[in-house]
């Protein structure tokens, strides 16, 4: 039987334009509302649509507005504002078949979650429902972390720890309330939670920021280059690279590295198992893979539990650095578990050396009866 990943193969192939989809998450008072309105300020949004829970709850300001209907704000830069009143499907397809049907062409949509909320849910209707998944893409989960409230938001809500776990973009925010810098021990927390995030600290560049994740694909090889720092390791032992840290609600993250190419059957086989197995526990999953039938071209997916979108082959490997590097942000998943199971299906699909030949069955036999 084939399995989730295997499946998606040929849709990879399909060259289908989809428009990229951002999600903006952050625990209550981070500073998640403030951003967005800065982004709602700049000059030309024209294409990009803002999805939100209530116009209210986002205060945008009635200087702003150029248009407004019920359901719908337009604003003088070009950006549509829709409140998405609990159906963000029904939201999503209205945005799609808007501008099918001759509205302004859309580019770009930006999701904005409640404070409280698990951006899985999110991801998981952008990824896996038929009426989305082949019309919007997965650009990238941005979060928002109040730098003076933080420690204590992790401890206490498990959510501030899957919001922070799921994302590609950390914005530290608040770092002006503080009466020296932000300090290393929060710093190496979030690594933690997320070893493969980019954490923002400049607020000046936010929106910029912001902005560039909008338009580059989940799957760009830039988020998993070996310039992004030491996380690309090898898994070591269970006590080095699997135990999750008590402060971490049960989130653990590590990577897997190979040197030598995977077999591409074999690399298949181990991740449509490792999904169906334990897909509800992989938070997040991305992967620059070097396979032995396309060695030049490095095969790049990402996926959330046990949604994937279709992988893409590279032209080219980004940098000098060959290595396979797969992701991993966990709940409860032990790392050197997962490693050795890949170990296991690289041995059964990794070609064997050639059998030697036959004997002549005309030839005799000089062996005793």
């Amino acid at each position: 039987m084939t399995g989730h990943f295997s499946s998606l193969l040929g849709a990879s192939q399909t060259g289908q334009v989809r428009v990229p989809v951002t999600v903006l998450t952050g625990f209550l008072g981070s500073g998640k509302t403030t951003l967005l309105n800065e982004l709602l300020r700049e000059p030309d949004l024209h294409g990009t649509a803002v999805i939100v829970n209530e116009f209210g709850e986002v205060g945008i300001d009635h200087d702003l507005i150029a248009n407004t209907t019920e359901d719908t704000i337009l604003l003088p830069n070009g950006c549509m504002c829709c409140a998405v009143r609990g159906d963000l499907i029904g939201a999503l397809v209205g945005l799609a078949e808007r501008g099918a049907s001759g509205g302004s062409v859309l580019r770009h949509v930006l999701v904005e979650t409640s404070g409280l909320a698990d951006p899985a849910p999110i991801l998981r209707t952008v990824m896996g429902e038929p009426a989305v998944k082949h019309r919007f893409t997965l650009a990238g989960v941005c979060c928002t972390v109040d730098a003076v409230l933080a420690p204590g938001t992790l401890d206490r809500y498990s959510e501030a720890a899957r919001q922070v776990a799921m994302a590609d973009h950390l914005f530290l925010t608040k770092a002006d309330l503080l009466s020296e810098p932000i300090s290393q021990e929060l710093l190496d927390r979030l690594r933690g939670l997320n070893p493969t995030a980019a954490v923002h600290q400049e607020r000046g560049k936010y929106v910029a920021a912001l902005r560039q994740t909008m338009q580059t694909p989940a799957t760009d090889a830039r988020s998993l280059s070996s310039e992004s720092g030491s996380f690309y390791r090898p898994v070591t032992t269970t006590g080095e690279a699997g135990d999750a840290p008590a402060h971490s609600a049960g989130i653990t993250s590590f990577v897997i590295t190979r040197d030598d190419p995977l077999p591409r059957d074999g690399f298949f086989a181990w991740l449509d198992m490792v999904i169906a197995m334990r897909g509800e526990d992989l938070l997040r999953v991305k992967g620059i893979v070097n396979l032995q039938e396309q060695p030049g071209q490095p095969l790049v997916f990402h996926g959330v539990q046990h949604l994937y979108q279709p992988p893409e082959s590279l032209p080219a490997w980004p940098s000098a650095d060959r290595r396979t590097r797969i992701v991993f942000i966990t709940r409860g998943v032990d790392a050197e578990s997962m490693d050795e199971s890949l170990r296991v299906f690289e041995r059964r699909r990794r070609p064997g050396p050639r059998a030697a030949s036959s004997p002549d069955p005309s030839s005799k036999s000089t062996e005793t009866p």
